[in-house]
């Protein structure tokens, strides 16, 4: 009886503890599965699959769980486990995180990833570490401009267009410009280019494609020798269900992200390849930046987007400098 009884408490006290430890993550995003974002996602919930912790990892992609836009402030209040999140999305809650959807404050993947690791960076993060967030994978992608009628490469190419810009930093810069804003995800441009509610729009390389914007417009402006649109995508995590997993889980976790973070880099300079080989595919005209042009941007953005942060934060300016100053 006593064996019995002995053999009953263990085997509660061993289901408890994988009650404990056994544990399933809800991971939300807006792209479908062939997007690079949900392969980045796709390699850490692989990996951590593969390292046996009793950690399961559920990917929600195509806004099957949150918005797009609503995805952050799930995240910073455990109402969600893990996201990749466009960070500008959440502009609104942090204005500092508008700093990483910068007219010409990138120049290239390189930069990007020094960025991403620079000092500017720790700010943010130690920003997000109060929402009780923190980054899984860093990951800067890249993109570009379409026209419904025309190409755009210079400033005075989006005077009286119904343009849709990815950031209210850029909506600064093109408003600037002459160009009417229409605010919206990137899921859905092709319906807005389609019905002529948007004339043109910027957005990534990869969500040009992967969203099939080839289909409705006359020319694209790809990222190439010169970019002027780069936007920081990371994988987030909600800091206090990292901090309740086990030692094993959290390691698999980071080896997972370390793995798609490199993956993400290297990706990320092939999707601006890629896109404009579908477009081209498609018919599509392509019309390319010149240095002067991206000056001439670049000029635009110091009396509009750069000057709105500066004066819209407290620190503003310290954070500006902190990501120029990086090389």
């Amino acid at each position: 009886m006593k064996n019995s009884l002995f053999s009953a408490v263990a085997a509660i006290a061993v289901l408890a503890v994988s009650t404990v430890t056994a544990a399933e993550l809800r991971l939300s995003h807006q792209w479908s599965d062939n997007d690079i974002r949900h392969k980045v996602a796709q390699i850490v919930a692989d990996e951590v699959a593969a390292a046996d912790v009793d950690l399961d990892i559920k990917i929600f992609g195509s806004q099957s769980l949150f918005k797009a836009r609503e995805q952050y402030r799930p995240l910073s209040r455990g109402q969600l486990d893990m996201t990749v999140l466009p960070l500008s999305y959440a502009g609104g809650q942090q204005p500092s995180y508008n700093l990483t959807l910068m007219p010409g404050l990138v120049k290239n993947h390189d930069h990007a990833a020094r960025l991403s690791a620079s000092p500017f960076m720790q700010e943010l993060e130690a920003t997000m570490a109060e929402d009780d967030v923190i980054v899984l994978v860093h990951g800067y992608l890249a993109g570009g401009f379409v026209g419904k009628d025309k190409c755009i490469t210079k400033p005075e190419d989006v005077a009286g267009t119904q343009i849709r810009a990815a950031g209210k930093s850029f909506e600064q810069m093109l408003a600037g410009a002459g160009a009417s804003i229409a605010s919206m995800a990137s899921s859905e441009l092709y319906n807005a280019l389609q019905t002529g509610v948007l004339t043109a729009a910027n957005t990534s390389s990869s969500s040009f494609v992967s969203y099939r914007i080839y289909e409705q417009v006359k020319c694209y402006t790809p990222a190439a020798d010169y970019a002027l649109w780069f936007m920081y995508q990371p994988l987030l995590m909600n800091k206090t269900t990292f901090d309740g997993l086990t030692p094993e889980q959290q390691a698999a976790l980071k080896a997972g992200s370390e793995k798609a973070q490199a993956y993400y880099l290297e990706e990320a300079k092939k999707e601006d390849a890629a896109s404009t080989e579908a477009f081209e595919a498609a018919g599509v005209e392509i019309a390319s930046m010149t240095a002067e042009d991206f000056a001439a941007w670049q000029a635009l953005a110091k009396e509009t987007s750069y000057k709105a942060f500066v004066e819209e934060l407290p620190d503003g300016q310290k954070l500006l400098d902190m990501a120029l100053s990086v090389e």
